[in-house]
């Protein structure tokens, strides 16, 4: 039996971890502190794990060097270290494993990182990335609280904008990782979770029925949008998740770019830098930036080793630039004064160019702001946001904050709504994690559960059971497999009736789904339909496992789960034995 509740934020620039005792009453929850090397030999305690990785030189690795560290897998060392000396060996270096995560224009477990180096002699896939860092967290586990973190009740945050590969990928590494009690989920809610854990009973004082949250959740390596709706149950208030918007890869590191551009711009009035020059610029920028917004240091120092002939120091090129000067350029460039219907522009009319992370064309995180509202405004129920809530390291400096007010209370003001109001945040680096051990307070029935309804009834096309007629395909049936405001998290079994299953063979799957007909139950079928009541919203050509010792068709019953992260599980049990097959299906909205 677990005796704790564990929290994950498997950050892409940080990781954090928080836990609680189970069976304390009113648990407290602790963070962490993850043993890692600051330097070869020099072991620290912290309460993040940034999240890189770094490989030895082989002149490191003569010398014996990895044996100097805490924690490494097949010589990739973790932590404070790697990120320090893979700005110096940026060819062996490894950042953002997360964000290559859910880039869907590749094999995400092909080992392809170090991306575009040819230095690194052995390379990994951000799906071994993932696994070496959930076991650095369990090995730092092991050793701190004389456990198994497997054998713990895991929550392991994920961002909103996930697609189903991500999310399948990052539950598989945390199976190789040993852990066996795992639930995801999104990263939006965890913060709203954190916010909600630090007011205690007061957080019903901060909002009021029918207020909306935004909750802004800009990380470095994605931007993620939701809106939480305030609604009265009983005479009390509870919380419902409304919207999530789509995935966005920009965020941190794009500003560590743009600070990289500007130095190497004024480095260049004196020399001309090449692409490893400005690769190491640009992993230099991300403690720049962290210092600079968490206001560590007086002046942005960037110090790069120019080169010469025969690869001999050329000289050192230095840039700097006052915080201010620093805060602009990432105020201006992405959070820019925008009007509402000023949208993300896309600039996807290259013929052909280089493959990579599928970044965002816009930099202008105010423009998918806006496009996110935007979309919800025709939804049913729609209200214009009355409260925000900041999430992510990005949000720690007061200029982006207060720029990011300023927009929104413009766009509020042009529809006659009232100022959106902040709600008070604790420490936006640990929020995701605190939050997400809250949550399993909440499953235990000892906190307040945001309600994750989903906003439509969806429905599976099922082929009636009809002599051939010529020239006439058989007529079709609509089965609602889960009803609208189907809470996330739940799943329904739906006894009683069978159905025929293909197995073996490529087999279509039409799933609809309907705003208007909110009263079907699980289990409603369907014989006539009007195009306005339900529209196809995904046809599915998969091949399901063929079983040898059954014959199609196969008589199975549904069942239907939705996941704390949107996905519409739909299971086809053999009537006649423990034989089941499963499809995904997301029923998340823009």
């Amino acid at each position: 039996m677990s005796s704790y509740t564990v929290g994950i934020d498997l950050g892409t620039t940080n990781s954090v971890v928080s836990y609680f005792e189970n069976e304390i009453e009113n648990p407290e929850i602790n963070l962490l502190k993850i043993k890692q090397n600051i330097e070869p030999g020099v072991v620290e305690e912290k309460e993040v794990l940034p999240s890189f990785l770094y490989y030895p030189l082989q002149s490191e690795l003569d010398a014996d060097l990895t044996e100097k560290f805490a924690w490494q897998k097949n010589n990739w060392i973790a932590g404070a270290y790697a990120r320090d000396r893979g700005v110096e060996v940026p060819g062996n270096f490894v950042s953002s494993a997360k964000s290559w995560l859910c880039q869907n224009n590749m094999n995400r477990k092909e080992a392809i990182l170090p991306f575009q180096s040819e230095d690194c002699p052995q390379k990994i896939s951000p799906f071994e990335a993932s696994i070496i860092y959930l076991e650095t967290i369990a090995g730092c586990w092991r050793e701190k609280m004389d456990s198994d973190l497997g054998e713990q009740n895991i929550i392991l945050t994920i961002p909103a904008s996930f697609d189903e590969e991500a999310k399948k990928l990052t539950e598989e590494a945390a199976t190789k990782a040993g852990f066996k009690n795992l639930i995801l989920l999104e990263e939006p809610q965890a913060a709203l979770y954190a916010w909600v854990a630090s007011q205690g009973d007061n957080w019903r004082n901060e909002v009021e029925k029918d207020d909306v949250i935004l909750v802004c959740d800009i990380g470095g390596g994605t931007s993620d949008f939701s809106l939480i709706k305030v609604v009265s149950e009983d005479g009390n208030l509870s919380l419902q998740r409304t919207a999530v918007g789509e995935h966005i890869l920009l965020g941190g590191d794009n500003m560590d770019l743009a600070l990289a551009y500007h130095a190497k711009a004024k480095m260049e009035a004196s020399k001309k830098l090449n692409a490893s020059q400005l690769r190491s610029l640009w992993y230099k920028a991300r403690k720049v930036k962290e210092d600079i917004l968490k206001g560590k240091t007086e002046k942005a120092q960037f110090t790069i080793l120019g080169t010469g002939l025969k690869r001999l120091i050329g000289g050192t090129l230095k840039a700097e630039f006052t915080p201010e000067e620093v805060q602009n350029i990432l105020v201006d460039g992405f959070f820019p004064n925008c009007q509402f219907d000023e949208h993300p522009v896309e600039q996807n009319n290259a013929g052909i160019q280089e493959i990579g992370l599928p970044y965002a064309s816009d930099a202008a995180i105010t423009k998918h702001l806006a496009r996110f509202i935007a979309r919800q405004i025709d939804t049913p129920n729609f209200s214009w946001p009355s409260k925000i809530l900041f999430n992510g390291g990005v949000f720690n400096c007061d200029k982006m904050r207060s720029r990011l007010l300023e927009v929104i209370n413009g766009w509020l003001s042009s529809v006659d709504q009232e100022n959106i109001i902040p709600l008070n945040h604790s420490s936006l680096d640990h929020a995701v994690a605190k939050g997400a051990s809250y949550y399993g307070c909440t499953r235990a029935g000892k906190g307040i559960r945001i309600r994750s309804g989903i906003s439509r009834s969806y429905y599976i096309q099922v082929a009636s059971a009809m002599p051939a007629i010529p020239g006439m395909p058989a007529p079709q049936k609509a089965f609602c497999i889960a009803p609208f405001g189907m809470e996330e998290g739940s799943e329904v079994k739906l006894e009683g009736k069978s159905f025929a299953l293909t197995t073996g063979m490529p087999a279509s799957f039409q799933f609809l789904s309907s705003t208007i007909r909110t009263e079907d139950q699980s289990g409603t079928v369907l014989e006539d339909w009007d195009d306005e009541e339900l529209e196809e919203t995904s046809n599915m050509e998969v091949t399901l496992d063929r079983v040898p010792d059954l014959d199609n068709p196969i008589p199975v019953q549904l069942g239907t789960k939705v996941t704390e992260t949107g996905t519409l599980e739909i299971f086809f049990k053999h009537t006649e034995s423990e034989r089941q097959w499963q499809l995904e299906y997301s029923v998340r909205e823009d």
